[in-house]
């Protein structure tokens, strides 16, 4: 039986794996399409809840998209969750602002605004952006203590590379009447305050891991199993929310509790190899976003 000590920073529940877009950072989602039912999500919400902090409604999929999403945030509600948000907006006016400001187990709300032009780069961004906008601005009164992140891969990967999405953060800005110096501080400060609790959060874009990619090497750390841990649409549990195709299934919890799925070998093994800084799965050995982690290393990582 697994120790009650287990605890995760962040639990990501895929309550749909189905997108309304395909963006070019996205990988195609190679798995049969699923959603979970309201019943699934309840029964999986209450017995992950005494081993997180947060829920992350998403792995891939746009959870605004789960046909019964209402129903999930009032079950929410009723668990009394702490949940985020990461959404592309598209959906966000079929919805009551009301809908997302009564929600009080929302706590954080993530718009991934590179999506649209990923998607749309001849269409006007000014309309999808509009609603994001007036949400937010709305937030500010009606849900202040609610943190809402505007995402954007604009860092460059490379000294000297062009800041990508430059239009965005100056449509956004000049909404709000304030400004940012982004192109100084964004390389320094991932995070940047806007206004209140809104914020923009810039970063690089990365690759998500494959067993088609080359080994990189085999010592590394990971928060996976410590901080985070994924379940997708189908109940299958995984280690960490890149590994979309289930690539290292550890357990189904429509088929078995989260207590056994946690007091599996296999999670153990992989949960202390991070902590010995050894990349036990095949996977793991060839993830790049591990990279990120290096510095935690008490060796230098083979090429």
């Amino acid at each position: 039986m697994v120790k009650q000590s287990m605890r995760f920073l962040k639990t990501y529940i895929e309550i749909s794996n189905i997108c309304n877009l395909q963006c070019t950072f996205c990988p195609v989602v190679e798995r049969d399409k699923k959603i979970l039912s309201t019943d699934q999500f309840r029964k999986i919400l209450k017995e992950v809840l005494p081993h997180t902090e947060q829920i992350c409604l998403h792995l891939m999929g746009e959870p605004l998209a789960h046909p019964d999403f209402e129903e999930i945030l009032q079950i929410c509600n009723e668990e009394k969750a702490v949940v985020h948000l990461t959404t592309n907006g598209t959906f966000l006016s079929k919805f009551g602002f009301d809908v997302f400001f009564n929600a009080t187990c929302i706590r954080q709300i993530n718009f991934s605004l590179h999506s649209f032009k990923d998607n749309f780069p001849d269409k006007d961004i000014r309309p999808y952006l509009y609603d994001i906008l007036q949400f937010s601005k709305e937030a500010l009164i009606q849900r202040p203590e609610l943190y809402i992140n505007y995402r954007l891969w604009n860092l460059p990967s490379v000294k000297g590379d062009k800041v990508e999405n430059q239009s965005i953060i100056d449509h956004i800005t000049e909404f709000f009447q304030v400004s940012i110096n982004e192109r100084v501080d964004a390389r320094l400060n991932k995070s940047k305050n806007l206004i209140g609790r809104i914020y923009f959060h810039f970063d690089t874009k990365f690759e998500w891991p494959s067993f088609g990619d080359p080994i990189r090497s085999e010592h590394g750390f990971c928060h996976a199993l410590s901080q985070q841990i994924g379940i997708h649409a189908d109940g299958t549990v995984v280690p960490c929310c890149f590994d979309k195709e289930a690539g290292i299934p550890l357990g189904n919890v429509l088929e078995q509790s989260f207590e056994e799925v946690l007091g599996s070998e296999r999670l153990q093994k992989i949960r202390n190899g991070f902590l010995q800084h050894k990349l036990v799965e095949d996977l793991c050995q060839r993830c790049t976003y591990i990279s990120r982690f290096d510095k935690k290393l008490r060796v230098i990582p083979s090429i």
